[in-house]
């Protein structure tokens, strides 16, 4: 997996924390500094650690079904993209969004899940592990930060466009692997 695959699923990952720290940016009028670092800092957190966990647990398994690690590859970022497409069009209800503690960590936890069984494809590739959590956690400590600007600029409209964007990069990048695997097999 080149270095250039790695980074467009480090964005891809990064939609569903994007998507929600423009949503935290709609709910403050004039946001302080920290209030652009703590999802920044909770996401890419939960966005680095997911994947090193799951890429753990795939390096457990990779031995038993090395022959089918391309499909399972395809299977788990065509279902996390497809679900992100899926939820870029469905409605959300209206929440008052804050920056505490439980709130924050219960979002991070959840917006990160999909790249946990994106670190158990990492385990059926030649892959620096510690270099892709990092681009994975630095991509979403970023995003999450421009996220939470132009949510407070310009409001919710980006949202669902940006999950879509994501989910349809991580299935184009599974369709690739694919692609790859049948070709090699």
């Amino acid at each position: 997996m080149s270095l250039l695959e790695i980074m467009l699923i480090a964005v891809g990952l990064s939609m569903d924390a994007f998507a929600v720290s423009v949503t935290l940016g709609l709910s403050v009028q004039k946001p302080k500094p920290v209030e652009y670092l703590i999802p920044g800092i909770y996401f890419g957190f939960f966005q680095a650690l997911m994947p090193f966990i799951g890429y753990f647990a795939g390096t457990y398994f990779a031995g038993k079904i090395q022959h089918l690690d391309f499909w399972i590859a395809f299977a788990l970022l065509g279902f996390i993209g497809g679900k992100m497409i899926k939820d870029s069009f469905a409605k959300e209800e209206e929440t008052a969004p804050s920056f505490s503690f439980v709130k924050m960590l219960v979002l991070a936890v959840a917006t990160s899940i999909d790249a946990l069984a994106v670190g158990i494809t990492f385990a059926f590739f030649a892959i620096n592990i510690f270099i892709a959590i990092a681009i994975i956690g630095f991509t979403t400590f970023c995003l999450s930060i421009v996220g939470v600007k132009i949510g407070n600029l310009f409001g919710a409209r980006f949202k669902s466009k940006a999950e879509c964007a994501g989910g349809i990069v991580l299935v184009l990048l599974g369709v690739k692997i694919l692609i790859e695997g049948l070709l090699n097999n």
